[in-house]
C-alpha cells in the first residue's frame, strides 16, 4: 500500500432525517437520528483507508466525551493516529447535520473546535509522515496556519499537493502556486472562479482560471454528473454510475479519498476520478458520513462490472 498523509478536521457528527427540511422558525419532527465520527479530513481519511491506501492522519481533538468518539472510530480502521493532538482548551468539534429523506439534500453547520486549532509545531512533528508520503491531501476545516505549514513541508520534500477547498474561503495567490491538484464541487469553483456555472463549458473556464492561477491540474465534482477533470493538455467529463441515492453526506470527502487513494497507486488522473466516482457513488447508497464509505471489495466488484 502507498502511504497517504492527510491533514484536516475531525467533529462528531449528529445527523437528524426528516421528511423536508426546516425553514427559519420551523420545527420539523424527525424520523431518526445518528452520532458518529466526521468531519471532512476524517471522512477523507476513512474514506481512503477503506479504498486500500495507507494513511497517516493528523488532526486535533479535545479531552472530552466526544473525544473518545474519534478515537474508537480510528482505533477501528486502523488508522495511524500518531499525530492525533490532544487540546486542553477546545472541545472535540461538532457538526449539525439535517438530511431531507425524500430529496437526501442535507443542511450542515460545523463548530470545528480543537481541529482549527492546529499548532505548526504540530504540523512540523508529523515531517516524517508527510515527506514519507506520496500524496499529501488536506482540506480548508481546519484553521489555515496549519494547513499552509503542512502544503509547504509537503513541496519542500516534493509530495505531491490535492487541496479540497471546503468549506469554501479566500484562498491566496501563493497558495494555489503550491496544489498540484484542486478538487472543488461545482458550488466551491464558482464562488472562487466567479464563474457562474451553470454547464460543463461554464466549469471548463472555471478550470482554466485555476490552472492560470498555478494549479497542477483540477477536478470539479458535478454530482450525478460526474467529475470535470481538466489538465493544461487536456479536459473530460468523468461519468459515474447511476444509483439509488439515500443520503448525500460525505459524498465529496468519498470522491477525495478514492481519488488520492487511486493516485497513490499510480493511476493517471483520469482513472483515478473515474475510480473516485464509484467510491462517492456507493458512499449516497447509504446513511451517514463515515460509516457509509465502501470498502475495496466493493469498490473493485462496480469497476469491473
Amino acid at each position: 500500500m502507498e502511504k497517504i498523509t492527510i491533514l484536516g478536521s475531525f467533529v462528531v457528527d449528529f445527523m437528524a432525517r426528516a421528511d423536508h427540511l426546516p425553514v427559519v422558525g420551523e420545527t420539523v419532527k424527525g424520523s431518526g437520528f445518528q452520532l458518529g465520527p466526521g468531519g471532512k479530513g476524517s471522512n477523507q481519511a476513512i474514506a481512503a483507508k477503506r479504498a486500500g491506501a495507507d494513511v497517516t492522519f493528523i488532526s486535533k481533538i479535545g479531552r472530552d466525551a466526544f473525544a473518545d468518539v474519534a478515537l474508537n472510530a480510528f482505533k477501528n480502521e486502523k488508522l495511524n493516529t500518531r499525530y492525533i493532538f490532544r487540546d486542553d482548551n477546545y472541545a472535540t468539534g461538532a457538526a449539525l447535520i439535517m438530511v431531507d429523506e425524500n430529496t437526501a439534500h442535507n443542511k450542515i453547520l460545523v463548530t470545528s473546535g480543537a481541529c482549527n486549532n492546529i499548532l505548526t509545531d504540530e504540523v512540523v512533528a508529523a515531517t516524517n509522515a508527510i515527506k514519507n508520503s506520496k500524496f499529501f491531501l488536506t482540506q480548508l476545516e481546519t484553521n489555515m496556519t496549519a494547513i499552509e505549514r503542512g502544503i509547504d513541508i509537503a513541496k519542500q520534500h516534493g509530495v505531491a499537493v490535492i487541496l479540497n477547498p471546503a468549506p469554501v474561503q479566500g484562498i491566496s495567490d501563493e497558495l494555489y502556486k503550491k496544489v498540484d491538484i484542486f478538487t472543488p464541487n461545482e458550488v466551491e469553483a464558482s464562488i472562487l472562479s466567479e464563474v457562474e456555472i451553470n454547464s460543463i463549458e461554464d466549469a471548463k473556464r472555471a478550470a482554466k482560471l485555476f490552472l492560470a492561477k498555478g494549479v497542477g491540474s483540477v477536478v470539479i465534482t458535478l454530482g450525478a454528473q460526474g467529475s470535470l477533470v481538466v489538465t493544461p493538455e487536456r479536459s473530460e467529463v468523468v461519468p459515474v454510475m447511476p444509483v439509488d441515492v439515500v443520503d448525500t453526506t460525505g459524498a465529496g470527502d468519498a470522491f477525495n479519498g478514492g481519488l488520492v487513494t487511486a493516485l497513490a497507486e499510480g493511476m493517471d488522473i483520469f482513472e483515478a476520478a473515474r475510480f473516485a466516482g464509484v467510491v462517492g457513488s456507493l458512499s449516497v447508497t447509504k446513511i451517514g458520513t463515515a460509516p457509509a464509505m465502501p470498502y475495496r471489495g466493493e469498490i473493485d466488484l462496480c469497476l469491473t462490472a
